[in-house]
């Protein structure tokens, strides 16, 4: 793929990345597309899915969670445990 096909997948939003890849699977899995064009549109949607795993751990890591005493009143936060 193409370098600066790359670097546009890199300046998408988690929104329009997820559309994208949304719609090559959707051609993909039609199964009307040529194979080379297939393939080409794969390694987008692959460029596509680890942008949007990107965009997910940056969102991931802003998260937190309020943390309270015994009372329920809010003390602060503390980074959000998602195991």
């Amino acid at each position: 793929m193409a370098d600066n096909t790359v670097a546009d997948v890199k300046k998408l939003s988690f929104e329009r990345a997820i559309e994208e890849l949304e719609s090559i699977v959707k051609r993909l899995e039609d199964g009307k597309v040529p194979l080379e064009e297939s393939v080409t549109i794969y390694e987008r949607g692959e460029a596509l899915k680890r942008r949007c795993e990107e965009l997910l751990r940056q969102a991931e890591a802003r998260v937190e969670k309020i943390t309270t005493d015994a009372s329920g009143r809010a003390t602060g936060t503390a980074p959000l445990d998602v195991q």
